[in-house]
């Protein structure tokens, strides 16, 4: 029987990924990556939680997948962040950005930046099990339903 390969090494195996080395990337393309990989987690989480209207779905959704809640989340992990994931949030939050949040502070979009370099760097590192870790801790400690 064949191993079970990760979404990662599917795609990397598919469409034959050069390996590149994770140091090399900006943040802000760690963010990039990072937003799809954790909007992809709350959206399935949500699905799967039932079947509804597709607005229904978007409204649950969008009351996690925002800067603000991203920041809040970021916050509440501080002392759960290896020392290696704290650097990587560090330098998304740092990175200087083009654009802003519609409805987010400056701050909180910076947090939330680093929140998404992060979710990115764990994904491309293939280690998606530690970001759905992260995400499902920072929800609790929120007190975020989803």
């Amino acid at each position: 029987m064949e191993e079970s390969l990760s979404l990662l090494m599917k795609l990397k195996k598919e469409f034959q990924c050069t390996e590149v080395d994770i140091k090399t990337y900006s943040p802000l393309t760690l963010a990039y990556i990072g937003d799809s990989i954790y909007d992809l987690i709350i959206r399935t989480v949500i699905v799967e939680r039932g079947n509804r209207a597709a607005n229904g779905l978007h409204k649950s959704t969008s009351k996690i997948v925002n800067a603000g809640t991203q920041a809040a989340m970021a916050e509440s992990l501080s002392k759960d962040l290896t020392e290696n994931e704290m650097a990587v949030y560090k330098r998304g939050r740092n990175a200087k950005s083009y654009t802003s949040a519609k409805n987010a502070t400056i701050g909180d979009y910076r947090k939330a930046t680093g929140f998404e370099a992060l979710m990115g760097y764990l994904y491309l590192t293939d280690n998606l099990d530690r970001a759905i870790d992260l995400i499902k801790t920072a929800l609790e400690k929120i007190a975020m339903e989803i």
